[in-house]
């Protein structure tokens, strides 16, 4: 076993539980399921951008740009990160960008990567009506073409922030809850031996 990241595990599960990956994986659902299992607060880092410009996040991009949303996104992280309660965050696809958003996260919580296919994440936003109101497109190009570019460009900084990869596909939201709340099962219950080794030089 990696005793290492079980530690690293069970130390930061008592913290945040921040949802990391692409826009359709699922991180809203998944973010709500779990804080009624685990019994934490809940915030969708997209809610709150919203709620705080008063605008659409597709507005903001319309009169306002990227780099003014950018900011505001890693104002609304690092005030999540502050809060005393261990709280489930659904982060926006983009918010792991900067450096300092990523310093943040790893040292605040366990990020979990809700892993897809570029093919999965277009169908489900284009199925998502609501989805598609208030979230702009990020490149000229749109659609499938956008999707696939971007998640391309993503994959590497979730894959190096995650502590815990899960990919949805062909899963339920309930299914994909259980698999975290094993991992979360898992790392509690292995501490104990973690200790007892570290303390008898294993």
């Amino acid at each position: 076993r990696n005793w290492a990241l079980l530690r690293r595990l069970r130390s930061s599960f008592e913290m945040h539980v921040y949802l990391i990956g692409y826009r359709g994986s699922g991180k809203s659902t998944i973010g709500r399921l779990l804080a009624e299992r685990l019994d934490r607060p809940m915030v969708d880092t997209d809610d709150l951008v919203e709620a705080e410009s008063g605008m659409t996040i597709k507005d903001i991009f319309a009169t306002k740009g990227e780099h003014w949303f950018r900011d505001l996104e890693a104002k609304i992280v690092s005030t999540v990160s502050e809060s005393a309660s261990a709280t489930i965050v659904s982060l926006g696809g983009g918010a792991v960008f900067r450096e300092t958003s990523q310093a943040i996260l790893k040292s605040t919580g366990t990020c979990i990567w809700l892993s897809a296919s570029a093919e999965y994440l277009f169908q489900r936003i284009q199925s998502d009506q609501a989805t598609q109101l208030r979230r702009p497109n990020l490149s000229q190009s749109g659609g499938f073409a956008e999707v696939a570019d971007i998640l391309s460009k993503r994959r590497p900084i979730y894959e190096s922030l995650s502590d815990i990869t899960v990919a949805v596909e062909g899963k339920t939201p309930d299914e994909i809850c259980d698999e975290i709340v094993d991992c979360i099962n898992s790392a509690s219950a292995e501490t104990p031996r973690i200790s007892r080794q570290g303390s008898n030089g294993g």
